[in-house]
């Protein structure tokens, strides 16, 4: 017998880095924003959003992701949303309107492979969706044109639906909390993750640096000014966005409540054990932040990452945003927008070709300098000021420590 299973013939199986396609650990959350938060370089995402946005597809890109497998249509042609673009762009690999079905057949965490559109769990196929080209989104994007002008009119209507109920946000504004922060007078910088909002804050440094505006952060906003090198002074908004570390990072907490005062992100600050106050306003956190900054005497507003075209309204998925209309209605006459502050400041001349300049005009001071008695003579009377210059800035900077 032993013999007869010596015959038998040896069967190879090809290990899962000999496969083709794309390997790597799947994440899965039907709601991208919760998803980034678990991801990692190398895993392959799957979502579950109609219209993906470009804020979504940026923060996919950035957290460096295999692959994106979408379970619904990443454009469903009603409005030309950018996310799609952004990541083949990119060369990252989109398969789309998989189906929901793939959140029942695949685990998160499980190790996945994805190959010319299907998704694989060991040898068996449990998805199959369109990949994505550059082509063919551009091809979408063209036919969503038509989409387009029927949310024009969706947007109008809802706004002026909108206006008609909350009509009184352009007059009294909303009941802003006691805070502990001093807003009277002063500028405040809102933050919101939006578009651009890293450039936007790197362009802003010397703005920040002379004037110390008050800083809000909206949800995920906070994330961004820490990763800045910011800590906020204010948080706001129903705080499901925003990591741990902002919420406990010392910011005073406002929780957006509905107007009920309903308050679904009290129960996250109460379990973190952070206190906190709750504003109940209609509208998006971005609203109340700057209606709040407004409300509490702020001098200047300057919006990082906020929303104020129509295509950034239907991009982030809400085609309404009346109550965004009506908000800039109420706090235009201080509000300044920093978008595309990075792209109008850019600076043309690089840091080593400046240093290159610099280090030649030293050079040639000081062939002068050596070249004669009186060069020389003068020279030491240089070193002496430049000096002298040196300890008024040693004694400026500790002054600031």
């Amino acid at each position: 017998m032993m013999a007869q299973f010596l015959k038998l013939p040896i069967i190879h199986r090809s290990r899962p880095d000999d496969l083709p396609g794309i390997t790597g650990r799947a994440r899965m959350d039907r709601r991208t924003k919760n998803l980034t938060r678990r991801l990692a370089m190398g895993d392959i995402a799957i979502i579950d959003h109609v219209d993906l946005d470009k804020v979504s597809a940026d923060a996919l890109l950035r957290l460096q992701v295999a692959a994106v497998v979408n379970a619904a249509p990443s454009i469903s042609g009603r409005y030309p949303n950018l996310g799609p673009q952004v990541l083949v762009e990119a060369g990252v690999p989109l398969v789309d309107n998989v189906g929901p079905e793939v959140f029942r057949k695949v685990s998160d965490g499980a190790q996945v492979r994805l190959h010319e559109g299907t998704l694989y769990v060991g040898d068996i196929p449990v998805a199959k969706g369109q990949v994505q080209t550059p082509e063919t989104v551009a091809g979408a994007m063209a036919a969503t044109k038509d989409g387009l002008a029927v949310q024009l009119q969706a947007f109008v209507a809802n706004t002026l639906e909108y206006a008609k109920g909350e009509g009184g946000l352009l007059i009294d504004g909303i009941s802003a909390p006691d805070l502990r922060t001093k807003i009277d007078g002063q500028h405040v910088l809102v933050v919101v993750r939006g578009q651009h909002y890293r450039e936007d804050l790197a362009a802003l440094r010397p703005y920040i640096r002379e004037f110390k505006p008050v800083m809000v952060g909206v949800d995920g906003g906070a994330d961004a000014l820490l990763e800045a090198g910011y800590r906020p002074d204010i948080i706001v908004g129903d705080m499901d966005s925003v990591t741990d570390q902002g919420l406990t990072c010392g910011a005073e907490l406002v929780v957006h409540a509905y107007p009920d005062g309903r308050a679904p992100g009290l129960a996250r600050t109460e379990r973190l054990g952070v206190s906190s106050v709750l504003c109940p306003a209609g509208g998006t956190s971005e609203d109340v932040a700057l209606l709040l900054a407004d409300e509490k005497g702020a001098s200047l507003i300057v919006a990082v990452g906020t929303h104020n075209t129509l295509d950034e309204f239907l991009d982030k998925g809400r085609s309404g945003y009346a109550s965004t209309w009506l908000t800039r209605l109420r706090v235009g006459s201080k509000l300044v927008d920093a978008k595309g502050v990075s792209r109008l400041y850019r600076n043309r001349i690089s840091g080593w070709a400046l240093s290159g300049l610099v280090l030649a005009a030293c050079v040639t001071i000081l062939v002068v300098m050596l070249a004669s008695p009186a060069g020389q003579s003068a020279g030491k009377i240089f070193i002496t000021y430049l000096g002298a210059q040196w300890d008024g800035v040693r004694y400026w900077l500790s002054g600031l420590f």
